[in-house]
């Protein structure tokens, strides 16, 4: 991705696919916000369709950062990488912990590497912005995966790549206690909002991407 351009272009082709605005988010790493200013602007809907995007010609829209770790995600030696350098940030919490969640869609893989280097067991959980096109996401529900280990009043690790709103990150702390797990901390790959927790559990990440500026 080089561009605005580019990010329309990937988000039609997307909704051409199916995907939500929500998953579309997830997708380009950007916000909900976003990714729906990304799909209007392509001029096509989150539905399947034959139409394709039209250049911009601007970069204008909602103000958002467009993190692309692609370069890891393609190469497993390198996902093995950053997910032995994820775990160390965690280990300062000690070894009693036997469950590290993963976020999908890619906090699943980062969260199984992880969970490896930890030597605990793996659960996922999908949030609801998986299934928002538009309106208030409070009314969705997210669910975490049967295929994977239970949260079973357990102690807990948070994986997910990006931290844009932090609002994904609170709804999976939310859904955790809710299930009688504690969750002791978060990792991510970046946090584009600089936040040092949520909910009262402690956020790490490898990177903080922070916008330097002011609005128009």
């Amino acid at each position: 991705m080089k561009n605005v351009d580019d990010l329309i272009e990937s988000a039609a082709e997307l909704a051409n696919q199916g995907l939500s605005k929500g998953e579309i988010a997830d997708e380009l790493n950007v916000s909900r916000e976003t990714a729906s200013w990304l799909v209007e602007r392509s001029g096509t809907t989150a539905e399947p369709s034959t139409q394709t995007a039209e250049p911009s010609g601007d970069a204008g829209g909602p103000q958002d950062i467009h993190v692309d770790w692609s370069a890891i995600g393609r190469d497993s030696k390198r996902m093995g990488a950053i997910a032995e350098a994820m775990a160390d940030l965690l280990a300062k919490h000690g070894e009693d912990v036997d469950l590290t969640v993963g976020i999908e869609k890619a906090g699943g893989p980062i969260a199984t590497l992880v969970a490896s280097e930890l030597e605990t067991d793996l659960s996922t959980y999908t949030p609801a912005k998986h299934q928002w096109e538009e309106g208030d996401i409070e009314e969705l529900g997210g669910t975490f995966s049967r295929n994977f280990a239970g949260i079973r009043d357990r102690e807990c690790y948070i994986v997910d790549d990006t931290i844009t709103s932090g609002t994904t990150m609170r709804e999976t702390i939310s859904a955790i206690r809710a299930e009688g797990g504690e969750p002791l901390a978060c990792v991510v790959l970046a946090d584009k909002q600089g936040v040092e927790e949520i909910e009262g559990v402690p956020v790490y990440s490898l990177l903080q991407v922070i916008s330097v500026g002011k609005d128009e």
